[in-house]
This record gives C-alpha cells, sequence and structure tokens, in this order.
C-alpha cells in the first residue's frame, strides 16, 4: 500500500448487528393516540416502530403523523383557526382538547418498515439510508421480529470514535 493512501475505516467491517441499538423500544399498532403520544415524548422520540402482537413491525409512527392527522380533523371540523405566536397561548387554548375520536396508531402510522437484516454491511446501510432518504433503519431477524434500530447518528458516531483513535494513533507514530 502507498504511504498516503488510508486503508478502508474498521467501521466498514461492521454489520448491522455490531450498530443497532438492541432491542428498541416500539409501540402497539392498537395503542392510542394518547398513549403513543405518552411514549414518544416520555422516551424522548420524534418516532418508533410499530409492532403487531407477535412483535413483528408493520410500521412507523412519528410526531409527523400525529401532527398531520390533528390537522386534518381540524380541518374536516369546518373549524377557522388562525396561526398567532407564542405571544398570544394562553392555557385555556393549551388546554383544549382534541377530539381524535377512538384512533389508534395503526390508522395514522405509515405502514411501510425500512429494514436490513442484522448482517447487512456497514456499506449496505449507508446506501439504504441514502436511498431511501430516512433517517433509521430497523433490524428484522429472518423470522421477522424487530431487533434493533439503526439511525444515521449511530452511524456517525462509530466513524467519530474511529476518526478519534486513527487520529491519536497517527499523533504517537509522529512523536
Amino acid at each position: 500500500m502507498k504511504a498516503n493512501m488510508m486503508p478502508f475505516p474498521l467501521t466498514w467491517d461492521m454489520t448491522a448487528q455490531d450498530i443497532m441499538t438492541p432491542n428498541p423500544h416500539s409501540i402497539r399498532e392498537d395503542a392510542t393516540i394518547k398513549e403513543c403520544i405518552t411514549f414518544l415524548i416520555d422516551k424522548g422520540f420524534r418516532a418508533a416502530p410499530v409492532i403487531d402482537e407477535s412483535g413483528s413491525p408493520v410500521g412507523v409512527v412519528s410526531q409527523s403523523d400525529i401532527v398531520v392527522h390533528d390537522r386534518e380533523n381540524v380541518a374536516r371540523s369546518g373549524k377557522n383557526h388562525d396561526y398567532f405566536g407564542m405571544e398570544n397561548l394562553t392555557l385555556r387554548a393549551l388546554d383544549e382538547p382534541v377530539d381524535r375520536g377512538g384512533v389508534r396508531v395503526r390508522d395514522l402510522m405509515t405502514p411501510v418498515v425500512f429494514q436490513v437484516p442484522p448482517d447487512a454491511s456497514f456499506f449496505r446501510i449507508v446506501e439504504e439510508l441514502v436511498a431511501l432518504n430516512v433517517h433509521r433503519l430497523f433490524v428484522v431477524s429472518d423470522d421477522g421480529i424487530l431487533v434493533g434500530v439503526i439511525t444515521a447518528l449511530d452511524l456517525l458516531r462509530h466513524m467519530y470514535h474511529e476518526v478519534r483513535r486513527d487520529s491519536a494513533d497517527w499523533l504517537l507514530a509522529k512523536s
């Protein structure tokens, strides 16, 4: 190898199983919107996988899905809501109930699961995220069970730690 060529980073040898967050929190497809909102807020998530009773992923629900659903309900109700700034908000306005009519997570989730198997390569994971224009992929076992999640931030963390390690090694070699 030429002196100015760097070897592929070790990250490239990693698989989905090495990178994923195992046993991700998920929500049942029959959960209510209220349960979903509480779950997302309490966990600090923007989105979560939706699973059926067998633990198989059937979709993804996001904060955006809930906002879009509520906005569509307001449009159907015929109410004319003006847009206003924070200075116009009152506690009364924030306490106004939203009628969600018994809607379940399955009714508003995105019914697509972008997934990879546990043995997917680092390159395949990056390729899928870019091609699908998504922020996360779910890791699903051969028997269809959700076993992990990989976010774009997870990939960056692995690359960052590798760059730091390689930089430290390079600095030590120079001294």
